[in-house]
Protein backbone atom coordinates (compact mmCIF):
# COMPACT_ATOMS: atom_id res chain seq x y z
CA UNK A 1 0.00 0.00 0.00
CA UNK A 2 1.41 3.41 -1.00
CA UNK A 3 1.15 6.38 1.31
CA UNK A 4 0.72 9.88 -0.08
CA UNK A 5 1.63 13.08 1.68
CA UNK A 6 -0.14 16.26 0.68
CA UNK A 7 1.81 19.28 -0.54
CA UNK A 8 0.28 21.27 2.32
CA UNK A 9 1.69 18.84 4.89
CA UNK A 10 5.13 19.08 3.31
CA UNK A 11 4.99 22.89 3.27
CA UNK A 12 3.84 23.02 6.91
CA UNK A 13 6.69 20.75 7.97
CA UNK A 14 9.21 22.86 6.04
CA UNK A 15 7.94 26.12 7.56
CA UNK A 16 8.00 24.64 11.07
CA UNK A 17 11.58 23.43 10.56
CA UNK A 18 12.66 26.84 9.26
CA UNK A 19 11.02 28.56 12.22
CA UNK A 20 12.71 26.25 14.73
CA UNK A 21 16.07 26.81 13.01
CA UNK A 22 15.67 30.60 13.42
CA UNK A 23 14.64 30.43 17.08
CA UNK A 24 17.14 31.14 19.85
CA UNK A 25 17.00 30.32 23.55
CA UNK A 26 17.54 32.78 26.34
CA UNK A 27 16.68 34.07 29.78
CA UNK A 28 14.91 37.37 30.38
CA UNK A 29 17.12 39.65 32.48
CA UNK A 30 15.16 42.90 32.34
CA UNK A 31 12.10 44.41 30.70
CA UNK A 32 11.70 48.13 29.98
CA UNK A 33 8.08 48.44 28.86
CA UNK A 34 8.26 52.24 28.60
CA UNK A 35 11.10 52.00 26.06
CA UNK A 36 9.75 48.83 24.40
CA UNK A 37 12.98 46.93 25.12
CA UNK A 38 13.99 43.60 26.62
CA UNK A 39 17.36 42.40 27.90
CA UNK A 40 18.08 38.76 27.16
CA UNK A 41 20.97 36.50 28.14
CA UNK A 42 21.00 34.27 25.07
CA UNK A 43 22.78 31.55 23.15
CA UNK A 44 23.58 31.66 19.42
CA UNK A 45 21.19 33.55 17.14
CA UNK A 46 21.65 31.89 13.75
CA UNK A 47 19.35 34.32 11.91
CA UNK A 48 21.78 37.14 12.81
CA UNK A 49 24.99 35.08 12.41
CA UNK A 50 25.71 35.47 16.13
CA UNK A 51 27.48 32.37 17.37
CA UNK A 52 28.62 33.53 20.80
CA UNK A 53 26.34 33.60 23.84
CA UNK A 54 25.92 37.06 25.37
CA UNK A 55 23.56 39.45 27.11
CA UNK A 56 21.95 42.07 24.85
CA UNK A 57 19.19 44.66 24.86
CA UNK A 58 16.66 44.14 22.05
CA UNK A 59 13.87 46.33 20.76
CA UNK A 60 10.47 44.59 20.82
CA UNK A 61 8.68 44.52 17.46
CA UNK A 62 5.40 44.73 19.39
CA UNK A 63 5.75 46.18 22.91
CA UNK A 64 2.65 44.20 23.96
CA UNK A 65 4.72 40.98 23.74
CA UNK A 66 6.72 42.18 26.76
CA UNK A 67 3.67 41.62 28.97
CA UNK A 68 3.86 37.84 28.35
CA UNK A 69 7.27 37.41 30.04
CA UNK A 70 9.08 38.58 33.17
CA UNK A 71 12.65 38.68 34.47
CA UNK A 72 13.93 35.16 35.11
CA UNK A 73 11.75 33.46 32.48
CA UNK A 74 13.42 30.98 30.13
CA UNK A 75 12.29 31.84 26.60
CA UNK A 76 12.55 30.91 22.96
CA UNK A 77 12.64 33.91 20.64
CA UNK A 78 13.25 35.07 17.10
CA UNK A 79 15.16 38.22 16.27
CA UNK A 80 16.02 40.08 13.09
CA UNK A 81 17.31 43.45 11.95
CA UNK A 82 14.42 45.90 11.52
CA UNK A 83 15.33 49.42 10.37
CA UNK A 84 18.90 48.84 11.52
CA UNK A 85 17.94 47.70 15.03
CA UNK A 86 18.14 44.14 16.31
CA UNK A 87 14.53 43.40 17.18
CA UNK A 88 12.73 40.53 18.90
CA UNK A 89 9.90 39.59 16.54
CA UNK A 90 8.52 36.60 18.49
CA UNK A 91 8.95 35.39 22.05
CA UNK A 92 7.42 32.66 24.19
CA UNK A 93 8.09 31.09 27.56
CA UNK A 94 9.57 27.60 27.60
Amino acid sequence: MKKFVSAGAILSAALFSASVALAADGTVKKIDEAAGKITLDHGPIKSLDMEDPMTMVFKAADPAMLKSVKAGDKVTFEAERVNGQITVTKIRKK
